[in-house]
């Protein structure tokens, strides 16, 4: 059927109802757009911007303005346009009348007033909306409808005048009811619908302001009827009466089914006996729409529909044109899509495929079913270790999308959905994996966990290959697994240990390699040790020779340093690239202490702590002793000194020897009374006890008793006999140094 003379302005998409979607060509809007369209002189955008002006309301004008693009209205079912006109002068008798139309000649200039603007020998649709009647001369309002090719050259052979059964319309004078003439603007709608009954026929019907003008059957006549594309638009003119032609809110509402693809492509192999391929067509019908089921899908071939979609048979290569109808539009439809169909003896081709056998295993795992061996769609495909098992078909291999296998070959026997068969080999090959080796990886100590060190594994030469990735993990197992990654690599601290890293080339393929981490261990000189010296002495400290450099905290880089004094000091010692930091201190010789002195009749003994032994021991700091006894001592004043095994500045302390009383005969004669060590008072904290045979305090004597005894206890006399005493004091040095002297005495009473 012909649908070649749809009116097909259209600029947006305009939904209209249910799945209806329409796209319309307009010109509306203020300022009003007119792109895409052309405009021919004097027809200009008229005052306001919101209507175009065809003509000036000047007399001899013709204006025109139409889509810049051709249309080919082949598949259209329905079409509906609306606009409005208006026809206004400032004089009484006016002309000439506007026109819409589908022509594929266009006009391009025109001086023809009763020709509406029209081109001359017009090939189309012309709707003209004329006011003057070529005739009589007098105004009117008649609609005028050609369908066919209009002469258009004369006053008598324009639209008003075409007259051919079944492609024209004229109609009644309206111009006391429904006059075209004046300031108001006329508001038409035109909708068509395919004759389905008639060939290239329309049943087209005319409103203007609600009002019913046409509503009837045309047919395409003369050169309309072979018409392929044609440009869409509007014209008017004025002759001796003049006037102004407007026209505003221009809708053309179409359909079109958007398709996904053009065309589509499918290679047959024929039947072995008949020669014949055989296809659904119908089964293409998801690759032009998403949803067929909305569509209604008609095929031809050369113009002749084909009857058996669902299986249709072609012995050589043939196109297939498509119809594709959506059930639910109002407008048109989309143009057809094609299904190229090609013959093709069956072959399947030989592949290879490639998979990865991970860290070197002898077998890899591959999915057959991934070998394109052919192209065809619906084939079915059954696997083979030999090439004599497939033509046996036996042993096929029933696991071909996880097969596990060495490199070789497996063989594939394809049958198409017609019932072709082919061969092909397939080859079983490793991916290359990443070229890599194992490494050592040292790095020094860490001073505060000398057991461990910091590595930056990624710097450990495993592999130089481009592409690679590395991941790091602490056991094979992990690596393996891909679990417990270490995911900060370059500040892994460890011990001496094995670190693993995975590998993946490019192909995604990896391979597992060992690192080995060894800690460089901290190297410390053995003959540096720590010194004691006098207070005002120097000593040397020596590292030691066999390191890479010394750094010291005095700021020698030599092996040893001299004249130093007592402090702490450290020394660098580079080992390869390590650093030792050993400290190293220089202590003050601590001088002995004098803990005590005992003093017994003549003898002194010296107690002394601290320093370190063995201890000397002298009275005149010059002359020295082993032994901490001194005996013969004359009563009085004593220095006594000592030093240790460092012999720095000696300690010496001055003691007293005091005065020895053996007996007293306290019987009041003032003679040999009582013991009196009050001389011994300028000694700190000094006290004088008694004590008898056993033991037992008899007496004390201190500040208040002037440090003195009269040979009794209480306040009674104690009986004849031998008693022991002792005085103790603190000698008044810088060390406090306690003092004890013991001694014994006869006491004699006499009653």
């Amino acid at each position: 059927m012909n649908k070649k003379l749809l009116f097909y302005f259209t600029l947006f998409v305009l939904c209209i109802s249910g799945n209806f979607s329409a796209q319309t060509y307009q010109l509306t809007g203020v300022p009003i757009t007119t792109t895409g369209w052309t405009m021919v002189s004097p027809t200009i955008v008229g005052a306001g911007n919101d209507f175009i002006q065809l003509t000036p309301d000047t007399n001899n004008q013709s204006g025109s303005i139409r889509l810049n693009d051709p249309i080919n209205l082949k598949y259209c079912d329905k079409w509906k346009v609306e606009f409005d006109f208006r026809m206004d002068s400032n004089q009484t008798a006016n002309g000439d009348g506007l026109a819409f139309w589908y022509l594929a000649n266009p006009p391009v200039a025109s001086v023809l007033g009763s020709g509406l603007g029209v081109s001359q020998n017009a090939v189309g649709l012309i709707v003209g909306f004329d006011t003057y009647n070529n005739t009589t001369t007098a105004v009117m309002s008649k609609v005028h409808v050609a369908y066919g090719q209009v002469a258009n050259t004369t006053d008598n052979n324009n639209v008003e005048f075409f007259n051919t059964a079944g492609s024209s319309f004229h109609s009644p004078d309206m111009n006391t009811t429904l006059p075209f003439q004046g300031t108001t603007y006329k508001h038409v709608e035109v909708t068509a619908e395919v004759n389905t009954s008639i060939p290239n026929t329309w049943n087209i019907k005319i409103m203007i302001d609600g009002t019913q003008i046409c509503n009837q059957p045309f047919t395409a006549s003369g050169a309309a009827a072979t018409m392929t594309q044609g440009y869409f638009g509007f014209s008017a003119s004025t002759g001796g009466n003049r006037s102004r032609h407007s026209i505003k809110n221009v809708k053309i509402y179409t359909d079109k089914v958007s398709i996904l693809q053009p065309s589509v492509t499918q290679t047959f192999c024929p039947n072995p006996s008949t020669g014949f391929g055989t296809v659904n067509l119908t089964s293409f019908n998801s690759q032009f729409v998403a949803n067929p089921a909305n569509y209604t899908f008609t095929y031809t071939v050369g113009g002749t529909p084909i009857t058996t979609p669902t299986n249709y048979q072609f012995n050589a290569n043939t196109t297939v044109n498509v119809i594709i109808r959506d059930n639910s539009a109002v407008l048109c439809d989309n143009p057809d899509g094609k299904i190229i169909l090609t013959l093709s003896p069956f072959t399947a081709e030989n592949k290879t495929l490639s998979a990865c056998n991970n860290n070197g295993a002898s077998t890899a795992t591959f999915n057959l079913s991934t070998a394109d061996v052919t192209a065809v769609p619906g084939v079915t495909k059954k696997y083979y270790r030999t090439l004599a098992d497939l033509n046996a078909g036996t042993n096929e291999i029933l696991n071909p999308t996880d097969y596990v296998s060495a490199p070789g070959k497996v063989y594939v026997k394809v049958t198409t959905p017609q019932g072709c068969t082919g061969n092909a080999e397939i080859t079983l090959v490793f991916y290359p994996l990443p070229v890599s080796t194992d490494a050592i990886l040292e790095s020094c100590f860490i001073a505060t966990a000398p057991n461990t060190a910091l590595f930056n594994l990624t710097t450990a030469n495993v592999s130089s290959e481009a592409g690679i990735t590395k991941k790091f993990y602490t056991s094979l197992s992990n690596a393996l697994s891909g679990t417990n990654e270490i995911v900060v690599p370059i500040t892994h601290i460890s011990p001496s240990t094995d670190v693993y890293v995975r590998i993946t080339g490019t192909n995604s393929c990896y391979i597992i390699k060992k690192i080995t981490l060894k800690v460089i261990p901290s190297v410390k000189s053995s003959i540096l040790k720590d010194k004691i010296i006098c207070i005002n002495d120097r000593t040397t400290l020596d590292a030691g020779p066999g390191f890479d450099g010394y750094e010291w905290s005095t700021g020698a880089t030599t092996s040893s340093i001299i004249n130093v004094p007592v402090g702490s000091y450290w020394v660098r010692l580079k080992t390869g690239n390590c650093y030792t930091l050993q400290p190293v201190t220089v202590k003050l010789a601590t001088n002995p202490v004098i803990s005590s002195i005992d003093i017994t009749n003549n003898t002194i003994t010296v107690n002394a702590t601290g320093g370190l032994a063995p201890y000397k021991f002298s009275l005149d700091g010059i002359n020295w002793q082993d032994s901490n006894v001194f005996t013969g001592l004359p009563r009085g004043e004593h220095k006594i000194f000592v030093k240790d095994f460092y012999n720095c500045e000696p300690t010496h302390i001055q003691v007293t020897v005091p005065n020895l009383i053996n007996a007293i005969t306290p019987n009041g004669d003032n003679v040999n009374d009582f013991i009196d060590y009050s001389a011994l008072a300028y000694k700190k904290n000094l006290v004088f006890t008694v004590y008898d045979r056993y033991g037992n305090m008899k007496y004390q004597a201190d500040k208040l008793r002037n440090y003195t005894w009269d040979g009794t206890s209480g306040g009674k006399k104690l009986s004849t006999g031998t008693y022991w005493y002792t005085i103790t004091w603190i000698e008044n040095d810088k060390n406090n140094t306690p003092t004890n002297y013991n001694g014994w005495v006869l006491v004699k009473n006499r009653e």
